[in-house]
């Protein structure tokens, strides 16, 4: 028994060959603690021939609980068996010691803290698995050797490699046990169905053999540190290739290091699940909302400007980076140069012109069918290339990639608006970039579509708006409006002009209507509203109001009538007003009539007086010599098309060189400040009227740039220069026969003092007829007037209301011709009322180079 050295197994190197050292070679290495020895507490003593113990190692101390002083030389079946046991222990030891081995559970007593020495056990009881090996001494005598284990022990080992066993076989993911030296020691069934051959063809294999070399270099780094700190990883991707295939695959991986039952870390436990199908899902849906934010945005951000190229525009800088990585817009030619309907031909060959490109590569120019198209240009796509296909068939295509270009996947996609292709639009990505699938395919063509109303309806627009616009020019005044005893400048500019930017065509008007008597009639309108709508019914009030001008009617009257005619024209008819009249008997629609506002002034030339009616308009503004800018107080009253109040005058002296100005509320109002700050604004600018008044209105416009908002504006200017007092002659006649000659008289010795000799006869004659009318018909004494200015004009007053009625005079009459002579030599003639009375006058033009008068006696001729 002296082979067996005392407490051999309580080593703290106990040596063992290498599991990878070759069978027989004579290598021995120490163990690190823990080993499994340490874990299964394994105890060893030994039996003399005299069937007593005569060696017991310290594991058996700690595990019976007996010092090796007591044990030694006492019988083992004494020292820790029960004794109720101890007869059948006697046997089984003869037994032993007559050379048999055994191997059983023997239930023994461990003493406890109050067992005396020499004492049989009291203590705690336990089993003991028992392995006896027959031996013999150096003389030949019969010995035993005896290993005991606690049963609990082993029990534990067995559940715990049973568990393990089940937990690592049928685990449905993927497990390896790396050792220290990152190679697979283990691996269970499902990672050889992976990859291929039975667990053992994949011991001693290292990541590398699984997984590409970058991959594979940064999950070893990874290994290390799990093993090196004990940090756990969890849900680490990992991506690599089944081997044979190269079908890309994606694992979750778990990592943790493993340790020994005394703590010593024995390697990582790899837990890895395929989620291949997991991250192409998970794409899907990043691709769906990724998909659906486009179409959100696109929503909300193509379209905002009614302008074919920034439409265009928009579209680019929703889908670029976000989708693509270039993208180009070509849109018809016709189509940007106002045709109806875009020209494209049925070969798909039309011209285009390039109005957008955008790109998220710097300096990476896009290549269309080989070449380059500058953004711009006006060009077509060949027949067979794949844009003139998607022109043609209305449908998507897949443009080939050129060798050695940057571009590696292109979508051409028509844009396609109630069926009709209005552009095409392409879509690239670089190489680097994932190619165009079937959804990006589905995603393009919305996008495209989505572009294509909005261009659609933006050519549209631009249809209706330049159509208003021409309406809207056609009805202001041509050039630049003259006026007696007025200097006039003007300014209309419509809201793309004011701003910057596309607007519909406002209601905005404005007029300068000559008026007998050298008067002028000043007229600033707003139909409220936008569109062709409100240009057709500024152009149908603005008629109305020169219709009624030249009735000569009194500024409160003419408003009054005009407001009659704006109820009149959005009024329904027939049996729609007879239904809702029935329905809101006791309602104003105000959404069927036309609303505007309107400021209505007549000055007089010869007086220098001008009269005032507004009609909801913003007031005049006035600024006299040497006097700060004022606005008049002239009553607002009532838009027109409301009705139901009359409509105020105001009367208010012009003293010369005095500047009246008329606006609209496009000049002074936005929605970025209150109005009474651009009223101010406006009235501030006024600083210097003097100057020429093209210039004041320029002034004007400059100062107010930040001010102004986006509708229309229109300007009217006028600087009173009244006619010189000896440009008028006036004559008070009494009511007697004489007075004809009389005014005779006066008409021709005022002429001759003009130096208008040539018009001295007509206007003798014209005069006669038409103050022989008012002795006639008329009533009170008669007033004879001749204004010299541009033109000639006469004018009779009375006190008479009939006002004189034109007729043809029968071949035997001998009169009722006065009137048809006056019609004949005069270049206007006309009555109005007054409000004491009428004035019948006619015009004459002065004499000149290209003024052909006509002879009086010929005149007088033709009549009869």
């Amino acid at each position: 028994m002296s082979e067996i050295p005392a407490r051999a197994t309580e080593s703290t190197e106990s040596e063992g060959p290498s599991e990878d050292a070759p069978l027989g070679d004579a290598v021995w290495q120490s163990s690190p603690p823990g080993s499994i020895y340490d874990y299964i507490k394994v105890a060893s003593f030994s039996i003399g021939p005299d069937g007593l113990v005569d060696q017991w190692s310290l594991r058996a101390e700690q595990l019976l609980g007996i010092p090796a002083e007591h044990a030694v030389g006492t019988d083992p079946i004494d020292a820790f068996v029960d004794p109720d046991l101890r007869e059948r222990g006697q046997r089984k030891m003869a037994e032993i010691l007559d050379g048999r081995e055994w191997t059983g559970v023997v239930p023994f007593r461990a003493p406890d803290a109050s067992t005396a020495p020499g004492e049989r056990g009291r203590g705690q009881r336990g089993l003991a698995e028992v392995y006896v090996m027959p031996t013999r001494t150096e003389d030949g005598e019969k010995a035993a050797v005896c290993i005991v284990v606690d049963v609990r022990v082993l029990r534990s080992i067995e559940t715990d490699l049973a568990a393990s066993q089940a937990i690592f076989g049928q685990s449905p993911f993927g497990f390896l046990l790396i050792d220290p030296d990152l190679r697979v020691r283990r691996a269970n069934q499902r990672f050889a169905s992976t990859f291929g051959g039975t667990p053992d063809d994949h011991r001693g294999k290292g990541v590398h053999d699984y997984l590409p070399r970058a991959e594979g270099d940064r999950v070893t780094a990874t290994l290390r540190r799990v093993l090196e700190t004990g940090d756990s990883i969890t849900d680490m991707h990992v991506t690599g290739f089944v081997p044979g295939t190269e079908e890309r695959r994606h694992w979750s991986v778990n990592l943790y290091r493993v340790h020994s039952g005394s703590g010593r870390p024995i390697g990582v436990a790899w837990l890895g699940t395929d989620i291949t199908a997991r991250r192409q899902a998970a794409r899907e849906a990043a691709a769906a909302r990724r998909n659906l934010a486009l179409l959100n945005d696109a929503g909300a951000r193509i379209g905002n400007s009614l302008d074919l190229e920034t439409t265009a525009r928009e579209l680019l800088d929703v889908v670029v980076p976000g989708f693509c990585d270039l993208a180009t817009v070509d849109l018809y030619q016709g189509l940007l140069v106002g045709d109806e309907t875009p020209p494209g031909l049925a070969d798909g060959s039309a011209e285009l012109r390039r109005v957008a490109f955008s790109s998220a590569v710097s300096d990476a120019p896009f290549h269309g069918v080989g070449e380059r198209v500058q953004l711009g240009a006006v060009h077509h796509y060949p027949f067979n290339s794949p844009c003139a296909d998607a022109l043609r068939t209305a449908r998507p295509r897949t443009v080939p990639a050129e060798d050695g270009g940057l571009v590696q996947s292109t979508l051409a996609v028509p844009m396609v608006a109630h069926d009709t292709v209005v552009g095409l639009v392409q879509f690239a990505r670089t190489k680097g970039s994932e190619p165009f699938g079937d959804r990006d395919r589905a995603l393009a063509v919305e996008l495209a579509a989505r572009a294509a109303v909005c261009i659609d309806n933006a050519r549209l627009y631009r249809r209706e708006h330049e159509r208003a616009l021409i309406l809207q020019r056609s009805l202001l005044p041509p050039g630049d409006p003259e006026a007696s005893g007025l200097d006039i400048a003007c300014r209309y500019l419509p809201g793309e002009a004011a701003t910057g930017r596309a607007s519909e065509v406002g209601g905005d008007w404005f007029d300068v209507i000559e008026l007998p008597g050298h008067r002028t009639a000043l007229v600033v309108g707003d139909v409220m509203g936008r569109g062709l709508r409100a240009a057709v019914a500024m152009g149908e009030l603005r008629t109305a109001v020169r219709t009624l001008a030249q009735l000569d009617l009194e500024p409160a009257e003419v408003l009054s009538q005009l407001d009659e005619i704006a109820r009149g024209l959005g009024a329904p008819s027939g049996v729609q007003q007879a239904t809702r009249a029935a329905r809101r008997p006791r309602e104003a629609d105000l959404s069927e009539v036309y609303l505007a506002t309107c400021v209505y002034a007549v000055y007089d030339s010869v007086t220098r007086r001008c009269t005032f009616a507004n009609a909801g308009h913003l007031p005049p503004v006035l600024v006299e010599p040497g006097e700060s800018a004022l606005m008049l107080d002239v009553p607002p009253g009532l838009p027109l098309g409301v009705g139901g109040e009359p409509f105020e005058e105001v009367e208010v002296e012009l003293p010369e060189g005095a500047l009246l100005a008329l606006y609209t509320d496009g000049l002074v109002e936005s929605r970025d400040h209150p109005l009474d700050e651009g009223l101010q604004a406006f009235v501030g600018a006024l600083t210097d009227p003097t100057q020429p008044l093209e210039d004041v209105c320029d002034q004007v416009l400059n100062t107010l740039d930040s001010h102004h908002g986006e509708d229309d504006i229109a300007l009217l200017m006028a600087r009173v220069q009244g006619l010189p007092s000896d440009s008028v002659g006036d004559w008070t006649l009494p009511r007697e026969p004489r007075s004809v000659g009389r005014a005779r008289e006066y008409a021709r010795a005022q002429l001759l003092a003009w130096d208008m000799e040539p018009l001295v006869d007509t206007t003798e004659l014209l005069v006669s007829e038409l103050v022989t009318n008012a002795l006639r018909y008329g009533e009170g004494e008669i007033r004879l007037r001749l204004l010299l200015d541009r033109t000639l004009v006469c004018e009779v007053w009375d006190s008479g209301l009939v006002q004189p009625r034109r007729r043809r005079a029968r071949d035997t009459d001998e009169g009722g011709r006065g009137l048809q002579l006056v019609g004949l030599l005069s270049a206007a003639w006309g009555s109005r009322r007054t409000p004491r009375g009428k004035t019948v006058w006619f015009e004459l033009p002065l004499p000149g180079a290209d003024t052909q008068l006509t002879d009086p006696a010929e005149a007088l001729l033709s009549l009869f």
